[in-house]
Order: C-alpha cells, then sequence, then structure tokens
C-alpha cells in the first residue's frame, strides 16, 4: 500500500495507521469482534465475581477485577469524565452499551462502530497477567533512573534545544 503526504513525519504516521487498520482488520476476521471502549472487558467482571474460589485466591481476583476497569475509566477520564461514574453506569447496562468517549454519549458501541477484535483484547489481557505473574514471582527487577527536569529543559517549554527543526542548532 502506499501511502502519500506533505512531510515524511506525516507520511510514517499515517503509514503505521494504515498498517495498524490491517493488522485489526486480520485479527477480527480470524477471532470476531467485542465492543470497544473497554466495554468488552467491564462484562467479564460479573464471571469473575461469581467465581468460587478460596479465601487466599480472593485478593488476586479483586487486583483482575480492578485492572480490567482501568481501559474504560482511562478513555473516561481522557475525555473529561470521572471514570467510576462512567464504570458504574456502563456496569448497569448489558450486551455492548457502553461510553463513546468521540460523542460522549451512551450507547450500544458495536452499532456505533466503536469495536475491538477479539483476538487483540484476548492478547492484551493474556500479556498483562504475563508480565504481572512475572512481576510477582522475580526476586529483583531492573528499571531506568527517572530523568530529573533541570531548569533549563523547563525554561524551554520540552522543546529542546531551542531553534527551528533542522536548523542545525542555529539561534
Amino acid at each position: 500500500i502506499n501511502v502519500g503526504a506533505a512531510t515524511e513525519t506525516e507520511m510514517k504516521e499515517k503509514k503505521a495507521r494504515v498498517e495498524d487498520a490491517l493488522n485489526a482488520t486480520r485479527a477480527a476476521v480470524e477471532e470476531g469482534i467485542v465492543p470497544g471502549g473497554g466495554v468488552a472487558l467491564v462484562r467479564c467482571l460479573e464471571a469473575l465475581d461469581k467465581m468460587k474460589i478460596k479465601a487466599d485466591q480472593k485478593l488476586g481476583v479483586k487486583v483482575v477485577m480492578r485492572a480490567i476497569e482501568e481501559p474504560l475509566r482511562q478513555i473516561a477520564n481522557n475525555a473529561g469524565h470521572e471514570g467510576s461514574v462512567v464504570i458504574d453506569k456502563v456496569k448497569k447496562g448489558k450486551g455492548a452499551f457502553g461510553f463513546n468517549a468521540e460523542t460522549e454519549k451512551y450507547e450500544d458501541l458495536i452499532e456505533a462502530g466503536v469495536i475491538d477484535p477479539t483476538k487483540v483484547v484476548r492478547f492484551a489481557l493474556q500479556n498483562a497477567g504475563s508480565v504481572a505473574s512475572l512481576m510477582l514471582t522475580t526476586e529483583a527487577m531492573v528499571a531506568d533512573k527517572p530523568e530529573e527536569k533541570t531548569a533549563a529543559s523547563a525554561m524551554h517549554g520540552g522543546m529542546g534545544g531551542g531553534g527551528m527543526g533542522g536548523m542545525g542548532g542555529m539561534m
């Protein structure tokens, strides 16, 4: 697929979007679709709540339940809404009923075209579980130390060394 744009950066961005759309379409053809916007995960809460588990496993299930609410909570927060309120309203609904952040309405998300490939949601959940399991069973972890922001970098508004891009540091 050839993608055209005014600048190389814009072209790379457009090409990445096209490739993402193609991969999502392939995944949807393979395993189907679910309502998007985190609704499919919220619909799993009822099944998790009904699980008959040992007392020592309840905390783990509660952690998973909280984690699968996070995509919807973040979408709501990003749209300027209170995540907990949106989650409660979506929980009261059934099926594909959810919050459409683009229109800021509660509606059937499949009818509105807000969908996710089942395969993508499943892999995200599996990978999150895998990483969490690894972190819980590892005795030590290594991470990069966050860089402290200096007064000089704050003064430039995060724009780096000043000047225009591609101007070779001229000022």
